[in-house]
């Protein structure tokens, strides 16, 4: 059973004691109160789960309070106490909020019950307001609204409770460490530290004083004691990045510790027991790894209890026009400046493969929103940017360079006085009348255009009136 922080409110100080008795002994903390005023004030200094509030109280009605929980702390799951239990009281409790209703006396067997149910609504709830959450404004830029991202979600809600260790798979930039920090949000530990270390990044001899802290004098340069990441992860959260890149002599360090708990800073520190959630990510294939003999197969198993596979971006499209308008209105914010985007340029993002995931559309939105000039994003500027050598697109429209006026002009002229000489018999007076100018002014563009095949027609003489 999940520990929880369970409220009693109840002015019978024997009820009071067995209560706390039997839920201590289930593992729970429990905070006693015997009248309103005091649980509205333990309300405002204590994080609380479940509230076991008795009927009658000195200064008022249990239903009262119920309606307080209901307006300034849905979350917390509610259950009504009472020895005069009617249809009547039972309904009006579950109106304003009450997870379920236990009438007195009752027996250990419907306590833990009672509290089961309303830890599972809780948890139930928890997860309904995760992924709402999600769908709408994403958490630290984690967004989407597609099936394969709500799928991705639903994960990170269920084990985020939970202290099972999580492997994040996926392609470079499709938001490993912000599912990682959503799992670490959506867990007991969210108010304790999260802590990140890229394994690719560190030389493999810092590693390990990285991992587990160092003594001073342990190797040159190293002046003062210092904790590890799973020291300062204690407690929390350690997110260990590019797992694939650990060395094997450093996987099996890292397999001891995840097994027994215990940490020895490099150098002959005390060992002593840490508690951190390990989550791991990779864009490798761990498997093939295990397999190929580079990666060690128990540390596999262990950190793969529960693994969760990011999509690429090109598998989920239609989260482009989210995950760009919030981009663009973050950049635009730092800058000081309105900033959107035309249809056309959302068109453009989708039509583009992302071989960088939302990492690239970060960089090519950001790189726009700079040097926007209007404040307007649309698909040719956009397309400009996707341009190789960047990345190779697919269908984008080719961006080319765009010829001089005058070849234009002069391309359409000619093509308007090609079509007038055809509808009209190559006759140049009716041609010059179709194109709305004077026969003198169509053979010089004739000339000039290279398309004269003789002298100009005599121009009539002018009568005197």
């Amino acid at each position: 059973m999940t520990h929880a922080t369970v409220l009693i409110v109840d002015d019978e100080p024997r009820l009071r004691r067995v209560l706390e008795m039997l839920l201590s002994d289930r593992g729970h903390r429990v905070l006693p109160a015997a009248t309103l005023r005091d649980a509205r004030r333990i309300l405002t200094s204590e994080q609380v789960d479940v509230a076991l509030v008795d009927l009658m109280l000195p200064d008022g009605s249990g239903l009262e309070f119920l309606r307080t929980l209901q307006e300034s702390a849905p979350d917390i799951a509610s259950v009504m106490m009472t020895a005069f239990g009617t249809i009547e009281t039972a309904v009006e409790a579950m109106q304003l909020g009450a997870r379920t209703y236990l009438v007195k006396p009752f027996d250990s067997a419907q306590v833990d019950a009672v509290i089961a149910r309303a830890l599972e609504w809780r948890r139930a709830r928890r997860q309904e307001v995760f992924l709402k959450d999600q769908a709408v404004s994403g958490l630290a830029g984690f967004i989407g609204q597609t099936h394969v991202m709500r799928q991705v979600f639903d994960l990170i809600a269920r084990v985020g409770p939970t202290a099972a260790p999580v492997l994040l798979r996926g392609e470079t930039g499709t938001g490993k460490e912000l599912a990682a920090r959503a799992v670490h949000a959506a867990s007991g530990r969210a108010d304790a530290l999260f802590v990140a270390l890229n394994c690719a990044a560190i030389p493999a001899a810092l590693l390990e004083a990285e991992l587990f802290g160092v003594m001073r004098g342990a190797f040159t340069g190293a002046h003062a004691d210092r904790e590890g990441k799973f020291e300062l992860a204690d407690g929390g959260t350690l997110f260990l990045d590019e797992i694939g890149d650990l060395p094997l002599e450093m996987q099996a360090k890292l397999l001891r510790v995840i097994e027994q708990g215990v940490v020895e800073r490099l150098g002959g520190g005390l060992p002593h027991r840490v508690d951190a959630r390990i989550i791991a990510a990779t864009h490798r294939d761990l498997e093939a790894m295990a397999k190929a003999g580079t990666f060690r197969a128990d540390l596999f198993y262990r950190l793969a209890v529960v693994p969760i596979t990011l999509p690429p971006l090109r598998a989920r499209r239609d989260d482009l026009p989210l995950l760009a308008e919030d981009a663009v209105a973050r950049f635009a914010r730092r800058i000081g400046r309105p900033m959107r985007l035309t249809a056309d340029a959302l068109v453009t993002l989708r039509d583009y493969d992302w071989p960088g995931n939302v990492r690239e559309l970060h960089n090519v939105l950001e790189r726009a929103v700079l040097l926007s000039d209007d404040g307007v994003l649309d698909g040719l500027q956009l397309a400009e940017l996707l341009a190789p050598p960047l990345a190779t697109p697919r269908g984008l429209p080719k961006v080319r360079e765009v010829p001089p006026l005058a070849e234009v002009v002069a391309a359409a002229e000619r093509h308007a006085i090609r079509e007038a000489l055809l509808a009209t018999g190559d006759n140049k007076t009716r041609a010059a009348e179709r194109l709305g100018i004077s026969v003198r002014a169509l053979w010089y563009k004739l000339r000039r255009l290279g398309l004269a095949d003789g002298e100009p027609e005599p121009t009539p003489p002018r009568h005197a009136p």
